[in-house]
């Protein structure tokens, strides 16, 4: 997934000057080995700051080290102005720990007090407004330390992977789905940038593309996917041109960014133009990191492609669809565990989940677009989704949205997708999230988030909460279990 950024984490170890340096620097070695032992990937800073000059050395030490995340790491009390500032005017994402005390056998020279020097630090860090990550209890051993480190990876990845984003967006967002109409402005709170574009451009974009010489490789490459799912294909070749075309727009068009998503529309014009379904093509892009959202959903894409970077897995874009009825939830027995009939839902879009996600996926024709444009006919201009029932395992499900008041909102629930027929068309399945009936009602429909959303194929929701915190998201949700009350429950 060359789409997703790699962490390169930095530890540089403080010290205040009224305590010994060499416990700090001790301490940091201690951490790095233990990372080294845990196979955590970090790189020892040997500079370590008492003062205002050895902020200028480490920065220098970093730029020579290609580092893009940083642990400050406080072995002892250490300076608050200058363990700030090198925070302050870094450029990349910052976590902060302490060191704990080792042994009662040394508490006069080998006592670091790190544990008061962590309030000093909060303090100036939020003297500068800054927002680094700190661990739920930020003081430990250097094993301890180390878990941290491993937590923070993916949130680091998060926020590395938005500071060079870029959405396309190709056509206008639909009238019928206004849920997916959200003002752009808090893209760019969040450094995001984003190229808007005319169906016209895409038309142009697969057209121009016919020739390329890559065509016939990845008309091979989708064959030897799909296997014997391959039921069409005759229509392969139209599919290959169409990713021929986007893959080429991606590249000349980064510009100053270094990753990108996108956000096309799908229907209805497009089967009459193009003469497919593109969700196929999607799904495709999405195994390799890159989402394509449906019905130009920009902020679908953006949850997808955060999602993306706190597993390094494919992601998808489903419709919290249908409920699942009373006969299949009494069939299913012991399958369904202890979740109740409405913690279930299905999950569905057209066929735009990567095949890897999914169980015997094959190439199919699209139900909904053929009612309306070829009824009673042979599938033709609707074919072109990638259908199946979606793979069982742990799932997030996630979206960061913006209101109509460019507020930016989120929620995250972790769950699993069943080992249940959903006995139905699409890409789909049954998903168990618990207390999803309350979480649907107080969250979902009180905070009007749209009906798109992003999986990840992992529980990932501690990663995700800590990038939205870091992003400065005011209001992110989640599901409370029973007997902790949202705020618009009636308790009675």
């Amino acid at each position: 997934m060359k789409n997703i950024p790699e962490v390169k984490l930095g530890v540089i170890a403080v010290s205040r000057d009224c305590f010994p340096i060499e416990l700090s620097q001790k301490r940091r070695a201690a951490v790095v080995q233990a990372c080294n032992k845990k196979a955590i990937p970090v790189v020892e800073l040997k500079t370590t700051i008492e003062n205002e000059k050895d902020v200028l050395k480490a920065q220098q030490e970093i730029k020579n080290s290609n580092i893009n995340a940083l642990l400050v790491y406080l072995g002892n009390f250490g300076p608050e102005g200058p363990e700030t500032i090198l925070a302050q005017q870094f450029d990349g994402p910052v976590m902060f720990a302490a060191a704990a005390e080792e042994t009662g056998n040394d508490l006069i020279n080998g006592r670091g007090d790190a544990y008061c020097g962590m309030l000093n630090a909060s303090y100036n860090i939020g003297l500068r407004k800054l927002r680094p990550y700190i661990p739920e209890y930020p003081v430990g051993t250097a094993d301890e330390v180390a878990e941290m480190i491993r937590v923070f990876m993916p949130t680091a990845r998060i926020m590395l992977g938005l500071k060079k984003l870029k959405i396309f967006a190709f056509g206008p967002r639909p009238q019928d789905f206004l849920a997916c109409n959200a003002p752009i402005k808090a893209l760019y709170d969040l450094g995001v940038e984003i190229m808007e574009n005319s169906e016209l451009d895409l038309y142009d974009i697969y057209q121009s593309a016919k020739g390329n010489p890559n065509v016939k490789a990845i008309a091979a490459d989708m064959a030897k996917e799909l296997g014997v799912g391959n039921k069409y294909p005759d229509i392969l070749d139209k599919l290959a041109q169409y990713e021929a075309g986007l893959a080429d727009f991606m590249e000349k068009n980064l510009g100053a960014s270094q990753y990108g998503v996108f956000a096309n529309k799908c229907w209805p014009a497009f089967e009459k133009f193009f003469g497919f379904v593109p969700c196929y093509v999607n799904s495709r892009f999405a195994s390799r990191g890159i989402p394509i959202s449906c019905e130009v959903d920009i902020y679908g894409a953006l949850s997808e492609y955060i999602a993306a970077c706190a597993t390094q897995m494919p992601p998808t874009l489903l419709d919290i669809n249908n409920t699942v009825p009373y006969d299949m939830f009494k069939e299913a027995g012991a399958l369904v565990a202890d979740y109740k009939p409405n913690d279930l839902f299905m999950g569905f879009h057209c066929g735009n989940t990567p095949a890897a996600c999914m169980v015997s996926p094959a190439m199919k024709y699209q139900l909904i677009m053929h009612r309306l444009m070829e009824p009673g006919q042979d599938p033709n201009i609707t074919r072109g989704t990638l259908e199946g029932q979606i793979r069982p395992g742990d799932i997030t499900i996630f979206r960061l949205q913006s209101t109509a008041e460019t507020e930016l909102k989120a929620y995250l629930a972790e769950g699993q997708v069943l080992d249940l027929n959903p006995k139905s068309f699409g890409g789909i399945g049954v998903f168990a999230i618990p207390e999803m009936g309350r979480f649907y009602r107080h969250v979902l429909v009180e905070k009007r988030f749209p009906h798109h959303t992003a999986i990840a194929f992992q529980h990932c929701g501690k990663a995700l909460f800590e990038a939205l915190k870091m992003m400065g998201v005011p209001d992110i949700s989640f599901n409370l279990p029973k007997g902790l009350y949202y705020k618009s429950e009636n308790p009675f």
